[in-house]
């Protein structure tokens, strides 16, 4: 396997509606995966990211908050897209509920 077969791209979002377009994207996809959202602290920087990708590269959709994540879920609209940070899942069935896990360390070279 030479180095080009395991390629990593970064895309970064201005804000977490950018970023939740691409769950959004991937949970109506024929697989209907739905990325999870981790938050991990960068050289005192909050960044909240999403990997997706195929076989031959990954992609790394992350932005760079203000500070870290409010709550330990987000309750994303299926239909609208709009989001809100929530303690626990819900019981709304068209609502996405996605955790945010917390990660002490990653071998991600962020740009």
């Amino acid at each position: 396997m030479s180095s080009s077969d395991n390629l990593t791209t970064y895309l970064k979002y201005k804000e977490y509606g950018d970023l939740l377009k691409v769950i959004l994207y991937s949970s109506q996809s024929v697989l209907g995966a739905v990325p999870l959202i981790y938050h991990l602290n960068v050289n005192n920087q909050n960044i909240i990211f999403i990997q997706t990708g195929t076989i031959g590269g990954n992609v790394i959709h992350y932005l760079i908050s203000n500070g870290p994540p409010a709550k330990k879920f987000i309750e994303l609209k299926r239909l609208t897209g709009d989001y809100a940070f929530v303690e626990k899942i819900g019981t709304d069935g068209m609502s996405l509920y996605i955790p945010i896990l917390e990660l002490e360390k990653s071998n991600l070279k962020f740009p």
